[in-house]
């Protein structure tokens, strides 16, 4: 059973859930999980986990920074026990400020692969997105862009959009740069594709996608997902973008395309720690992981790929560990702002 507590009109989502969540009535066999996903598909994993074990899912939505000040906030006395959200960068700010405790499973360590989850058991990835170069069917580009490297180009000047360095997305695509390449390279890189801009970084993966359709710019990087987004759509505006559209998974000649999770851990203080580690589990399971994944268009951790992203066909993947996405976040801050690249 999920009870996801909605406000009244007029009260404030985050604040009226967790006045409920905090009341005594609710189950003592329970889990409360605090999410930054919103995808209705994942009410069929919450049901199917209850009716499999009897524990019950409360369910508490919200953004992802939102949710980890109200952790931090609540302290010892938080009736989370599991926070998911998006990005291992986000997972890694989590875990500075302290709310994760470390787990030990070894469903979940033969389940999933090591790079895919921190080292010291305080998150797991759950479910994959890949950031891809996307640029235009009919361009010039088709055959010339193969790697992240090559977007410093000097002969793509004018032809690269981007949104802007403060996003997630970018600060961990550069913390696997630094990772791959050193800092120094991955600093010349960044001044490189600053050269190579076609307009000052702005927007969503979205909105550069469909710059790229229109051809207002030769190309960008965007998470494979919103591309799922458009691949799930029976909108023709969705098709008629798609059709224009043609997408690299990079370095597929050396260490791989960038990859990074959507995943969860279990907080410090949870109050039903066994049940937020079972259910930690099951979103391992086969089925689990489909539902999950397909849920917003990603790739399983555990498994073979299913939904309209298997359109994009097979890649090879980088084997860094997801949690140098975090810890790397800072030097790519300042390489970001030493590059100009707002």
């Amino acid at each position: 059973m999920i009870q996801n507590f909605s406000p009244a009109s007029g009260v404030p989502a985050l604040v009226f859930a967790g006045l409920v969540a905090l009341a005594p009535s609710l189950s003592a066999d329970q889990v409360n999980l605090y999410s930054a996903r919103h995808y209705d598909t994942d009410f069929a994993l919450y049901d199917t986990f209850t009716e499999r074990t009897g524990i019950a899912v409360n369910l508490i939505e919200g953004g992802s920074d939102a949710l980890i000040e109200r952790i931090v906030n609540e302290g010892e006395y938080t009736p989370a026990d599991l926070l998911i959200t998006v990005d291992a960068g986000r997972l890694w700010r989590a875990q500075q400020r302290g709310i994760f405790q470390p787990v030990s499973s070894e469903v979940l360590a033969e389940r999933i692969p090591a790079y895919l989850r921190e080292p010291g058991g305080h998150w797991f990835g759950l479910s994959k997105r890949v950031r891809v170069i996307v640029h235009g069917k009919d361009s010039t580009l088709v055959g010339a862009v193969a790697r992240y490297e090559d977007l410093a180009d000097p002969q793509l000047h004018g032809k690269v959009c981007m949104r802007s360095s403060s996003n997630i997305y970018n600060l961990s695509l550069m913390s696997s740069l630094v990772d791959a390449l050193g800092a120094t390279a991955a600093e010349e890189w960044a001044g490189g594709v600053v050269a190579n801009f076609a307009r000052p970084p702005q927007g969503n993966d979205t909105s550069n996608l469909a710059a790229v359709a229109s051809g207002e710019c030769g190309l960008t990087i965007a998470n494979t997902y919103y591309l799922g987004r458009w691949l799930a759509s029976s909108r023709e505006e969705d098709r008629h973008m798609l059709d224009r559209l043609s997408v690299v998974f990079p370095n597929q000649g050396d260490r791989g395309a960038h990859v990074n999770v959507s995943g969860a851990g279990v907080t410090r203080h949870a109050p039903n720690r066994d049940n937020a580690v079972k259910f930690l589990e099951y979103l391992t399971s086969d089925f689990a992981q489909k539902v999950f994944a397909e849920g917003n268009n990603e790739y399983p951790v555990v498994g073979e790929t299913s939904g309209p992203i298997t359109a994009l066909g097979a890649f090879r993947e980088d084997g860094i560990n997801a949690g140098l996405l975090g810890r790397n976040q800072a030097e790519a801050v300042r390489i970001y702002d030493r590059a100009g690249w707002r």
